[in-house]
């Protein structure tokens, strides 16, 4: 028996639809029966090519108020910001404007219809000294980018009643258009026989971007609000990472030269011991992460790497 709520449709917008994360969102939320999409971004066009779609400025509070008066959501996901962690340092303004700015937009204008808003988050808004974090831990940024993505955490808790903030941390996956991710961009340097530099001391537990995909699917589902950590399964330093990644694909190894991060003297600060614990989302959202080569397996499947 089907009910009338199941005929419902769920109206669903989400931000930075061209991104690594927006994209897999949009694939998966396109796919489901009872659900509508509408998709912003900062470029003119959706790389999909969809048509319910509009570029949208969020520092601008008129062009936020007006995309979701008019499409009028049920949810908010927000994953657009300015990641960029070294010109966080320097583009201050724009940083601020971006990460924290446009969240104070959207949380704003999700409370005057009763939306639910879903944020993005980072594991930089710790100082990597005793990770891998809880949910409970204290907040302790050593970046302008942690201080951003701290501040916008504490906007959408502040202004948005109905909210869920996801912490997450080295995000990868099967993006068809923009950069590539950290995957595609090991495979590519080795196989065109590039030597690569990989820290040795940056301890996390890299997440695929469809593992975000299936936790934010079941918050949206059960309606669960408040903070998430949503992380890989397991936790290593980004060398092992890259010699993970050189193995499953029959890549030379002796091309990977591990150094530390201070050897790199990037203008940000970076928190070394960190990661994040999934034990709250797996027991209440049932969060259930791919192990590292079940991830390798789609995406050399999805870009015939």
């Amino acid at each position: 028996m089907i009910h009338t709520q199941d005929l419902i449709k769920k109206r669903i917008l989400i931000t930075g639809a061209n991104g690594m994360l927006g994209q897999r969102l949009i694939k998966f939320f396109m796919q489901q029966k009872y659900v509508e999409v509408f998709m912003t971004s900062l470029e003119e066009k959706s790389c999909f090519g969809y048509n319910n779609y509009i570029q949208v400025d969020l520092s601008k509070r008129n062009e936020v108020k007006k995309v979701v008066y008019d499409f009028y959501p049920d949810f908010i996901i927000n994953t657009a910001a300015f990641t960029n962690v070294d010109a966080c340092e320097t583009q201050r303004e724009l940083s601020w404007k971006v990460n924290v700015k446009s969240v104070e937009y959207l949380a704003e204008t999700a409370r005057l219809i009763d939306a639910h808003l879903i944020h993005f988050s980072s594991d930089y808004v710790f100082d990597g000294k005793s990770g891998p974090y809880s949910e409970v831990d204290k907040p302790c940024p050593i970046s302008y980018y942690g201080r951003t993505k701290l501040a916008g955490e504490n906007i959408v808790k502040l202004i948005s009643p109905l909210n869920t903030i996801i912490r997450t941390n080295v995000l990868y996956g099967p993006a068809l258009y923009g950069r590539p991710d950290f995957v595609k961009w090991v495979v590519t340097s080795l196989r065109e026989n590039k030597q690569i530099r990989i820290v040795t001391d940056q301890i996390n537990n890299p997440t695929f971007t469809d593992d975000i995909v299936q936790a934010v699917s079941k918050i949206t589902e059960y309606k669960r609000q408040g903070l998430y950590n949503i992380g890989g399964k397991e936790f290593l330093n980004r060398f092992d990472f890259t010699l993970r990644i050189a193995d499953y694909f029959n890549l030379d190894k002796s091309l990977i030269e591990p150094i530390f991060t201070e050897t790199l003297k990037q203008p940000a600060p970076r928190p070394l011991k960190s990661g994040l614990l999934n034990l709250k989302a797996e027991t209440e959202l049932g969060y259930k992460p791919h192990s590292i080569e079940d991830t390798f397996s789609i995406i050399k499947k999805e870009l015939r790497l």
